[in-house]
């Protein structure tokens, strides 16, 4: 029986399994989206999504805990900045699983495992817009932005109608 043991082993011993989560969730921050098993894609969001919120907070500790775990300096470098800065605003599930289908060769269940943030289909296009400001304020910072560029413009001097006159006769 297997009461209360919540951890898929994967048919792995310890330390092949944690290099082979570690592998994966590296190559799921990287790539934004990774296909494999579902087996493994299940395994794989209980092993990064905690990964994910503890990026929210950038701290030298938190960088070191996360590192302990993914064991690729770009990796960590790539979901404080990114990842994190898109993620920050959500509580919770960073990921996505999408079941495909059976595998040819040993008809396995696949799934395609994805960052939820980082596919513009479901989010509908939606980029990340700025708050819009009121339109007054908008208004003003146009009129000023446009003012030193139009006195720094050089002035040719012109001459009016009647010098222009007088200079004929």
């Amino acid at each position: 029986m297997r009461h209360g043991k919540k951890v898929n082993h994967l048919s792995r011993q310890s330390g092949h399994r944690k290099s082979m989560l570690a592998n994966m969730a590296c190559s799921l921050i990287e790539h934004k989206r990774i296909n494999t098993t579902v087996a493994k894609a299940k395994a794989l969001k209980v092993f990064v999504e905690p990964l994910i919120t503890k990026s929210k907070e950038d701290s030298t500790h938190n960088r070191r805990i996360v590192f302990s775990y993914l064991r690729n300096k770009y990796a960590v470098t790539e979901l404080f900045r990114d990842v994190a800065a898109k993620v920050g605003d959500r509580p919770g599930g960073y990921t996505r699983i999408i079941k495909l289908g059976n595998r040819l060769g040993d008809n396995a269940d696949m799934a395609m495992i994805e960052l939820v943030d980082f596919n513009e289909l479901y989010n509908g296009g939606k980029k990340e817009e700025k708050k819009a400001k009121s339109r007054r304020g908008g208004k003003a910072k146009k009129a000023e932005t446009s003012a030193p560029a139009a006195e720094t413009a050089p002035e040719a001097p012109q001459a009016s109608t009647e010098e222009t006159a007088e200079n004929a006769e």
